[in-house]
Formats: structure tokens, C-alpha cells, sequence
């Protein structure tokens, strides 16, 4: 959306800017549909930076993920609370203007036990006059009146639509949630959907809507039905039987040529794919489709038959690069492994050489894993790619000592070693690294990208399930097992022990969790009654219910929930697993998390920083784990939080990577920023929470800096 700037504002914003259209908003997820995250504005620029301060700060819910990057337009934001409650406040001030509540929250057992994220951004739609605020409510998806918050009574059924509807079989049946904004391509919003990582799990189908009325427009099957391409790369039935291959991490959009690129995760089940023979498109993949039809344009797997969640972790962002002497409108997409893809944008062509390198077979009965994995000779990955003993920690003797004891026990060969049973494999960059959700940033015109990254090691492993047990184990190990591990253990603080949960939660209160989901946590609506009250029990004890099934009904239902589950593997995850030191720190040398720009013209790196630090440990430029991506200017700044541990917001001089300016947040600043003029002032603002450090003090905040003024 623009706006015409006079000469006197056009002067607030800087010497480079004339009486021209700037665009002084933040209308989509992203900046623009092309997933830039760049701005126009200048008002804020290296001569100034340093005088920021705080404007203003608006509180939100006690607890919980925010990971939103608001829209601000035409001097209000729009953002959605860890509650996912949907607010417009003031762009200038702060003060709320009106609070959307879905009510989507646990039963009335457990009062203020609600679903507490993550969503991270809305879908804004201004045409003809006609204005629409769509936001992700879970699996609903709602059409509002930007103006007042209420909802739209023609879009869909009041104006909201289910999106477990229309999938397979019974939606209520279904885990589905809206974790990542939609995309407006004409009348149509096209969306994906977060869901489940074990079965049972929806197929991931990408489907289109109109705006309007809320009706299904065009569907486009990520796991291939009879007759589609890519149907041989799965094993028959796959249709009716396998799960997920779904677009959680939102999706970017090329309007003049009317492609949108939706990059997929892994299939269900995760880690152990003897179910799913093949290489399983379209799991993992970058799909380029026609945004009015839904038809293929072009594909690229990234990784063949995952078994390692490879997800492509964020949107790929559009630019144009100088490549073989000419200019091309090039996309480039981000990996948890570390690599960039640059490719054509129209016809998937790489614009750097991508080969197919011969990978480790699985050892583990049943599995088949893919000979070979693509890999880009250029650029270089921004993470670290395999850890030897020579990375381990030196931060102190013991903690050395300590990550050279474990580090014997390891299998560690790089990428795409495949898991085995009964001993741990190192997956680095981890689960949740190199890129994440945050994205990149690019200035779309120079062709310099700017990606920041985790760095740190994680592991995984196989066990064999073992027979027995009874029911409620049984259950367990089938849908919980895979992040809270074989012993209820888990890897705290993303996937928390479940030992002593009793404790903290009322069986109605772990009951809600399980139907409704909280944080990283999908519900598991398949679950039902005597099954639900019976796995409760187990995790409250960790033994079977005393009590054990009685009447026809009780062990129908048990059984039900357990077919639900899918077919028992013969193998099981053994749960997530950060390396870290007794202390609780990375038991790899640093950094632990970076900053990186990489010219795309050349493939070659302009910078590289460490990016956040442990503030206790008195040392500087480790890096951190970081979460959240970056902005740019057109003034040669980059904001970025992201941050876990130091509660910071800093902004680096895109030229030199140099730090020019940082403040002191109220919570982790674990999203990515939005910059908008508004009031004659050029404003810069996240979304603040503790969720990722439990033993911060938790809360949370949209909390925005501007310069003073009379000080532009």
C-alpha cells in the first residue's frame, strides 16, 4: 500500500527521498508479497540510529509464544496476542483500538488454561474499497472488519471457515492450525496449515479460497492422489494413509507473474519412514504453483524421504541478481541445514549449481533411505555442517571434559547420516537450525541477502518399540513419545518432562492441553474419552491406570484411538535432545548463533557476527539461539531481535555488519520486526516474549522505538 509523501514529509524521511510514493506501511507478512522484509523508509538512518527510544509498549497475555510480525497500515496495527486474541492498536501511541476473541481456549474445568500460540502474522486485504483482516485462530480462519474487529457475516459460516474441513475423512479428527499468514492473490486467500508430525496427520493439501464468500477454489495435493504427478514416489494408498507434507511456514507470491511459492515439511511419520517408501514428493519441497489454478509451474525437492525434519523452514524471498552478465528475477529459499538455493523464479532454473551427493544408507531394519541428497556448491552454508571433537565446548575444563565423555557415544558424520537404534546421531546445524521461521531479509534491488542462524548441535535416535505394556503406553509411545521421549523426560524448555506433571496440572487441565494443544504442542483431537481419561493417568503416574478398562464401549473406545494412531511402527523416535553442557549451555565452541550477508550476485559472503550472547557468562560475541529474522532499510540498517537470552534489539550497518545501536527489551524480542511511518515519525516494532526462557520472568509485549522529535 502507498502513500503520497508531500515535501515536508518527504524531508522527515531523509535527503534521498523526494516527493515520491514511499511506502510508509507494513501491510503484509513480510513487507510485500515477495517476502522481503525491505523498507523504503529513511527517517531512521546511520547518523541518527543512535537516538532511538522507546514510544511506546503495549502488554499482552501473562504467558505464551508471540511470534507475530504485525501489519501496521495507515496508522494502525494489527497483531494477534500469544492468545491469539486479534488487537488494533494506536501505530502512534500504543492504545488499543479494538480486541478480536475467538474464545478459542480450554472447557470451563480448567479457567485460563487457553492455546497459547504460535501465529505469526495476519493476511490484510484492501480492493475495490472492499477491506478484509483475515486471521489464523487455530484450524479457523477468520475474515474481519479492519475498522472494528468484527467479523464478516458473508465469508464462510458467519465469517469464519474450518480448515480441518474437506481433507480426509473426519474433520474432527484432524489437528490443524494456521500457524503462518495466507497470501492474497486477486479474489483468492491461499493458505497452508500446521499439523501433526505423527499420525494420524492430515495430508498437507494447499488450498485457495474465495475472499468473499469463503468457498473452496482450488486444492493442490501435497501427497499425490491416483493418476497425479508424483504418485510413483509414494507407496499405494499413500493418499488415504500417510500424513502432513504441509506448508506451516507461510508462503510468498510473485503478482505479475501469479506464482506462489509454498515451501512444504516433512512427512508423517517423522524420522522412521519404512511406512512411505520412496522419495515422497511433495514433502520438503519448494513448489512453484499457479496462484489462480493451483497448477504445478515447477518443483524442487530439497531432501529425499526425510527422516531428519528437514522442513523448509520459512518463505523464500524474491530479488533480482546479475547472473551469467544478466539481471534475473531470481527467488532464494533458506534451509535448517545451512544452505541457500537461488533459482529462477519463472522457470526453477539454478542460478547456482546444485549436486546430487551420494549419502549414507540406513542401517535400521525396514528403513530405505534416499541414495542421494542435493546440496548447492554456491554460496557456502551459514551454519556449521558436522561436528568433530575438535568443536566441542571450551568454556570450562569440566564442561569440556564432560562434552568429550558424551561426544564418544555419538555417531557424527555430517548431513544426512541417517538415524539408528540404540545410539544417539548428531544432527547439526539441529532440529530447530541453521535458518528458522523468522526468514530472510533482502534488499531486493542489490541482491544482498541477510540470514540469521542457529548454530548448535542437537541429537536423535531410534528405539525399538517393545511389546506389552499395555494400552495407555502403548498410546503414549505411539503420540507423545516423539518429544517427550521413551521416559517422559523430554528436552526442556521446548519440549518440557512430563515426570511429576501431576503436580503442575489437574487431570481436567492435561486433558484440555492434549485436545486443544498449547505452544509447540499439536492437539490430539483423536483421542477420545475412556482413551483420553486412560493416557492421562499414565502421565500423571507413569504406570497403567489401576483401574483398566471395563465395559464393551471403554475398550472400543481405547481401541479406536489406538487404530487412530496408525499401525504401530517397529521403530520410535527417541525424542529431541539439545547438546548442551551440565549448565545448560551449548556443549559446542561457539558461535552459537550468527548473522550472515551474502552478495547473490557472486555467492560469495560480504559479513559474518556473531549474533546475541548469555549475558551471565561475561562473554562476548558467542551468539545465541535466535528466533525470528531480520529487516532492512533503505538506509543501510538491519534491525533484527531474535535473540533468546539477552532481551535485545539491535540494528547492524548493512554495508559492514558493524553494531551502530541496541536496546535493552522487556522480554526476548523472538519474532521479527516491522517498520512503518506513522505521525510524521519513522517507528520500528516487535513482538516480546519469555517463552523460549523459562527461568526469565514471562510476559509479553509489542513494544515499538522511534526518534525523538524535532531529532530527525
Amino acid at each position: 500500500m502507498k502513500s503520497l509523501l508531500g515535501c515536508a514529509a518527504a524531508a522527515l524521511l531523509g535527503a534521498s527521498v523526494t516527493a515520491a510514493a514511499v511506502d510508509t506501511n507494513w501491510a503484509y507478512y513480510g513487507a510485500h508479497p515477495s517476502q522481503d522484509r525491505y523498507s523504503d523508509l529513511t527517517q531512521i538512518n546511520k547518523s541518527n540510529v543512535g537516538k532511538l527510544q522507546l514510544a511506546w509498549r503495549f502488554d499482552m497475555d501473562p504467558v505464551g509464544d508471540s511470534q507475530t510480525n504485525p501489519l501496521v497500515i495507515d496508522g494502525t496495527l494489527y497483531g494477534l496476542t500469544p492468545g491469539l486474541q486479534v488487537v488494533a492498536l494506536n501505530a502512534v501511541t500504543g492504545e488499543l483500538r479494538w480486541k478480536f476473541d475467538a474464545g478459542v481456549r480450554g472447557t470451563e474445568s480448567a479457567p485460563g488454561l487457553h492455546f497459547t500460540g504460535p501465529s505469526r502474522g495476519l493476511t490484510y486485504l484492501d480492493q475495490g474499497g472492499q477491506k478484509r483482516l483475515f486471521a489464523g485462530v487455530m484450524n479457523y480462519l477468520y475474515a474481519l472488519d479492519p475498522g472494528t474487529g468484527k467479523p464478516v457475516p458473508g465469508f464462510g459460516e458467519g465469517g469464519v471457515i474450518d480448515l480441518r474441513k474437506g481433507l480426509r475423512g473426519d474433520p474432527q479428527q484432524h489437528y490443524v492450525a494456521l500457524t503462518s499468514p495466507g497470501v492474497i492473490y486477486k479474489d483468492l486467500i491461499i493458505v497452508g496449515f500446521r499439523t501433526s508430525e505423527t499420525l494420524p496427520a492430515p495430508p498437507g493439501d494447499i488450498r485457495a479460497f474465495d475472499v468473499r464468500t469463503g468457498a473452496l477454489r482450488w486444492s493442490f495435493h501435497t501427497i499425490p492422489h491416483s493418476g497425479e504427478y508424483g504418485v510413483e514416489t509414494w507407496p499405494p494408498n499413500a493418499a488415504n494413509d500417510a500424513g502432513a507434507a504441509n506448508n506451516w511456514s507461510g508462503m510468498t507470491l510473485d503478482v505479475r507473474r501469479g506464482i506462489v511459492y509454498v515451501p512444504t515439511g516433512s512427512a508423517a511419520p517423522d524420522f522412521y519412514g519404512s511406512q512411505r517408501p520412496g522419495n515422497n514428493l511433495f514433502a520438503n519441497t519448494l513448489l512453484a504453483l499457479n496462484a489462480a489454478t493451483g497448477k504445478r509451474v515447477w518443483h524442487f525437492q530439497g531432501v529425499h524421504h526425510d527422516v531428519w525434519d528437514r522442513d523448509f523452514p520459512a518463505p523464500p524471498s524474491l530479488l533480482t541478481v546479475l547472473s551469467k552478465g544478466k539481471r534475473v528475477a531470481a527467488l532464494v529459499q533458506s534451509t535448517k541445514q545451512g544452505y541457500l538455493y537461488v533459482f529462477d523464479r519463472a522457470t526453477g532454473r539454478p542460478l547456482f549449481p546444485i549436486e546430487e551427493v551420494a549419502v549414507p544408507a540406513s542401517s535400521v531394519p525396514g528403513e530405505v533411505t534416499a541414495a542421494t541428497q542435493p546440496r548447492p556448491t554456491t554460496p557456502e552454508p551459514f551454519a556449521r555442517q558436522s561436528l568433530t571433537a575438535d568443536l566441542l565446548t571450551q568454556r570450562t575444563p569440566e564442561a569440556h571434559a564432560w562434552a568429550e565423555q558424551q561426544f564418544k557415544t555419538f555417531r557424527s558424520a555430517g548431513q544426512f547420516l541417517p538415524l539408528s537404534v540404540g545410539q544417539q546421531t548428531v544432527i547439526f546445524p539441529g532440529f530447530d537450525g541453521g535458518a528458522e521461521w523468522g526468514g530472510m531479509a533482502v534488499d531486493p534491488r542489490a541482491g544482498i541477502l541477510y540470514v540469521n542462524s542457529n548454530d548448535i548441535a542437537w541429537t536423535g535416535g531410534l528405539v525399538e518399540s517393545v511389546a506389552g505394556g499395555g494400552p495407555s503406553a502403548s498410546l503414549y509411545q505411539a503420540q507423545c513419545a516423539v518429544c517427550h521421549g521413551a521416559e517422559r523426560k523430554g528436552s526442556p524448555p521446548a519440549f518440557p518432562s512430563l515426570v511429576g506433571v501431576g503436580e503442575r496440572l489437574s487431570a481436567a487441565q492435561m486433558s484440555d492441553v492434549i485436545r486443544s494443544g498449547r505452544g509447540r504442542m499439536p492437539a490430539f483431537s483423536n483421542i477420545q474419552s475412556h482413551a483420553l481419561i486412560a493416557l492421562v493417568d499414565y502421565l500423571r503416574t507413569g504406570h497403567e491406570d489401576a483401574a483398566p478398562t471395563q465395559g464393551v464401549e471403554d475398550k472400543r473406545e481405547m481401541s479406536a484411538s489406538l487404530f487412530a494412531a496408525g499401525s504401530p511402527q517397529r521403530y520410535r523416535f527417541t525424542g529431541y535432545s539439545k547438546f548442551l553442557d551440565p549448565q545448560g549451555y551449548p556443549a559446542v565452541a561457539p558461535p552459537w548463533g550468527t548473522l550472515n550477508a551474502i552478495d547473490l550476485n557472486t555467492g560469495k559472503y560480504l559479513w559474518r557476527r556473531p549474533l546475541g550472547e548469555y549475558p551471565e557468562l561475561g562473554t562476548p560475541d558467542t551468539g545465541s539461539e535466535n528466533y525470528g529474522g531480520p529487516i532492512v532499510t533503505a538506509s543501510g540498517l538491519l534491525f533484527i531481535g531474535a535473540t533468546v537470552f539477552d532481551h535485545q534489539l539491535r540494528a547492524f550497518d548493512t554495508a559492514t555488519g558493524e553494531l551502530v545501536w541496541h536496546a535493552d527489551l522487556p522480554y526476548s524480542g523472538c519474532a521479527t520486526p516491522a517498520t512503518y511511518f506513522a505521525g510524521g515519525r519513522q517507528y520500528v516494532v516487535i513482538a516480546t516474549n519469555n517463552a523460549r526462557n523459562k527461568n526469565a520472568p514471562q510476559g509479553s509485549a509489542y513494544v515499538a522505538y522511534a526518534l525523538p522529535q524535532g531529532q530527525f
